[in-house]
């Protein structure tokens, strides 16, 4: 009898653990939104003036459960808030059936996402979710909200005493990425920072890219102990899941983005506007972060 009782008991605390774990997962978590800041150390990076404040967003997902246009302005009024120099947009604008979600038009997305702020502006590529919709839908909706779209092309901007260069890629998925054509008009010595929807490029590209900033992957949406990010929608696994990687001397930023994409799902891995700030130093262990909640 007390053997059954405590087997009772125990079925019972599983399975009310289970209750609120999914709560949390499905309801609570993806409707939270975090702002991380992060500070990266880039060897060779100009010196006149050595930061660069980006804020780089990824995987709205507008019309996803959880990400509302009434969210969508929330982002945009903290983003302002953080007084970024640059604004990078890595894709994903709408959604394609996902559970929950109710599709909305990316005319009504670039119009909130024109309030952006930012001495350079805001500049963005368009992710496989948007390509399979209608990509020159997208992006007219975007560029007629005065947000530059890149599609292996290249953009300067005049930070401090030189021109630093921004490249976008087509999405790996859906187009085909020419870091080429995109680096064609780029002066062999100016920096260069390539913005990507899909971090799977990242082992094909130079050493004179010296960041690379990509979204796509969502963090996994869900992360658990010791076992790590079970799905990762990329072919090297959870190698580029998510934050700052280093391979041989390239920096890749992958941020875990906003929306969620097929099940509406979350596991600490919470909606994230990423402030990067971006320095000069020879110090590789000069790498820091915060996150806050708003």
């Amino acid at each position: 009898m007390f053997r059954t009782t405590r087997f009772k008991t125990l079925v019972a605390i599983l399975l009310f653990g289970g209750g609120l774990l999914s709560v949390w997962a499905l309801w609570i978590e993806p409707d939270r939104l975090t702002v991380k800041e992060y500070t990266l150390a880039i060897p060779d990076w100009p010196e006149r003036p050595d930061r660069l404040k980006i804020a780089a967003l990824s995987d709205l997902h507008i019309g996803s459960p959880h990400m509302k246009l009434d969210k969508l302005r929330r982002i945009v009024a903290r983003v302002n808030e953080a007084k970024p120099d640059l604004v990078v947009l890595l894709g994903d604008f709408v959604i394609r059936g996902i559970a929950g979600g109710s599709f909305i038009e990316p005319e009504l997305t670039a119009e909130e996402l024109k309030g952006l702020q930012a001495r350079y502006g805001a500049v963005a590529v368009l992710g496989n979710h948007d390509n399979w919709y209608d990509g020159p839908r997208v992006r007219r909706a975007l560029e007629q909200c005065g947000i530059r779209v890149l599609e292996n092309e290249s953009l300067a901007i005049h930070h401090g005493n030189q021109d630093l260069w921004l490249a976008g890629l087509a999405d790996v998925w859906t187009r085909r990425p020419n870091l080429e054509e995109a680096l064609r008009q780029v002066p062999v010595k100016d920096p260069v920072i390539v913005l990507t929807h899909n971090p799977d490029v990242f082992p094909a590209l130079p050493a004179r890219v010296k960041l690379t900033f990509a979204g796509h992957t969502h963090g996994g949406q869900v992360s658990l102990p010791l076992i790590g990010r079970p799905i990762v929608p990329s072919q090297y696994g959870q190698r580029y899941a998510i934050g700052h990687i280093v391979e041989n001397g390239r920096h890749l930023f992958v941020t875990p983005g906003l929306g969620s994409s097929i099940i509406p799902v979350r596991l600490r891995v919470p909606p994230e506007i990423s402030i990067v700030t971006v320095r000069q130093t020879s110090d590789l262990r000069d790498q820091t972060n915060k996150r806050s909640e708003v």
